[in-house]
């Protein structure tokens, strides 16, 4: 995997570069500083508020089993995601590359921890959220169609293929035209957000408010089932550390960094809960776990003729979360590649439109791999426990730093209490559900134990045979050559 073509390779001579050594003009290929705070709080909010509010709530209410705790859930979820931001806020000015989590993993641990952690996104919670994403925009599409019925799972899946095609795409014509595309999208998120909590104040002050009353009955107790629940709050909140994967793109990143953080996540959990309230005065809780559309049957009892409009205004809601979704996680596939834990060939970008084609191309057709299934929920709990713990490393990473480099610049310096307290929160998350979702835990550890011996084969075993290393650069070869053939066409 370390095997980078020589600089004069056909490859270069037709266009395509390895970031950090060929040379245009007497300056080195890379990805330009051209996101200021505006982009990066549309980033944020972008994917934040791409499709889990439309159906995490279902997931959060049918394992905690009451009104009171699923608020309560929301709430502590919105905190979590302040604290990690915080952490981050460090972590991405005091190690200001592009890659994220995999970049500060990598600094404080080294590179085996940071090659499972890249291991794990590419083929796990990467493609797997671009799945969940994919699959909420194409059901709340078909669902005005199949009102009092099941919807059809291969159409859904089928729709969400395609949207997935397209927005990688986009990403790999244009980083500038995408973002502008994603900050409208911004606001149609959050004008369909606005429409859901004012409709749900209302009918809540009119009276409407039963579902309320002796709110806490019927909790449950088991920590497993909370936890689990938790998750499911969680990845409506993620999105908070994308900004990080592309520190080497951002504008000013010491201030526009922490400002965009600040910013958004507050913001984020005043609607996130107020939009949970908005649901529940108006849906009862067996109501909202028998709805595949939230959004829409929340519509179709309080709007009226105007509930047409919900459905659409969430598709586009997780339209947008998807094309900043993929945008931002095949920076981290391309920082990986550039450090030689992938093949060289997904650390190529394209001379002419600055994006990192290969690695959107091929986190494209994982994604496809994950539409295998339609079940959102349990592909929200699969990715989400295995994410968590890599989240919870890189933020035990400012405690190892923080011993192991005191001296190492920090222009944002969180109390230590912060990374600490949010270091157990997360272990209590991973450990916890071992026994309330075994197969999803036991098949995360295989997965990302499997990467061991990926690791020794492709990055420490250095003296390949040479017809192992040729063909390594053939294929690179030949996949940049149809990418250039596409493009010509």
């Amino acid at each position: 995997m370390t095997d980078t073509p020589m600089l004069n390779s056909p490859m270069e001579m037709e266009g395509i570069s390895v970031v950090g050594e060929k040379e245009v003009e007497n300056e080195k290929v890379r990805m330009k500083k051209q996101l200021g705070l505006l982009e990066g709080v549309a980033i944020i909010l972008g994917i934040i508020f791409g499709s889990g509010i439309f159906i995490s709530p279902k997931g959060v209410i049918q394992e905690v089993k009451s009104v009171g705790l699923s608020l309560v859930v929301w709430v502590l979820c919105g905190i979590l995601s302040m604290i990690g931001a915080l952490c981050y806020a460090e972590l991405g000015t005091s190690i200001p590359r592009s890659g994220g989590d995999y970049a500060y993993i990598f600094e404080a641990f080294g590179p085996l921890p940071a090659f499972l952690y890249l291991w794990d996104a590419m083929l796990i919670f990467v493609p797997t959220t671009n799945a969940i994403m994919g699959l909420t925009f194409a059901k709340y599409v078909i669902q005005p169609f199949f009102p009092s019925c099941d919807l059809p799972d291969s159409a859904a899946r089928m729709i969400a293929a395609v949207t997935i095609c397209f927005l990688t795409f986009m990403n790999c014509y244009d980083v500038r035209k995408t973002t502008r595309m994603q900050n409208m999208f911004m606001f149609t998120k959050i004008i369909a957000l606005l429409i859901i909590i004012i409709a749900g104040l209302v009918y809540f002050f009119l009276g409407h408010s039963s579902n309320f009353t002796n709110s806490f009955e019927n909790t449950t107790t088991d920590p497993g089932k909370i936890a689990v629940a938790v998750y499911s709050g969680i990845f409506s909140y993620s999105g908070w550390n994308y900004l990080n994967f592309m520190t080497e793109e951002l504008k000013d990143p010491y201030v526009n960094l922490p400002r965009a953080i600040y910013i958004s996540l507050p913001l984020v959990t005043l609607i996130y809960v107020l939009a949970n309230v908005a649901y529940l005065a108006v849906l009862t809780p067996e109501a909202l776990m028998s709805s595949d559309a939230i959004a829409v049957t929340f519509a179709n009892e309080v709007l009226g003729p105007a509930a047409w409009c919900m459905p659409l205004l969430v598709a586009l809601s997780a339209f947008g979360g998807l094309s900043v979704h993929v945008m931002t996680s095949s920076r981290m596939c391309f920082v990986g590649a550039r450090y030689g834990h992938f093949p060289a060939m997904l650390a190529h970008i394209n001379v002419n439109r600055f994006t990192p084609t290969p690695s959107l191309v091929f986190l494209n057709l994982l994604s496809m791999v994950m539409l295998c299934t339609s079940d959102i929920h349990a592909l929200i709990t699969y990715a989400s426990i295995v994410e968590s713990f890599f989240i919870m490393m890189s933020v035990g990473g400012i405690l190892w730093l923080r011993y192991k480099h005191p001296e190492m610049e920090r222009p944002i310096k969180v109390s230590l209490w912060i990374p600490i307290l949010f270091v157990l929160i997360c272990a209590f998350l991973v450990v916890v559900p071992l026994y309330e979702r075994p197969i999803e835990v036991g098949i995360g550890l295989l997965i990302t134990c499997s990467g061991i011996p990926i690791y020794f084969l492709g990055v420490v075993w250095q003296n390949k045979p040479a017809w192992f290393q040729n063909a390594l650069v053939a294929a690179t070869y030949n996949v940049q050559k149809l990418f250039l053939s596409a493009k010509e066409e």
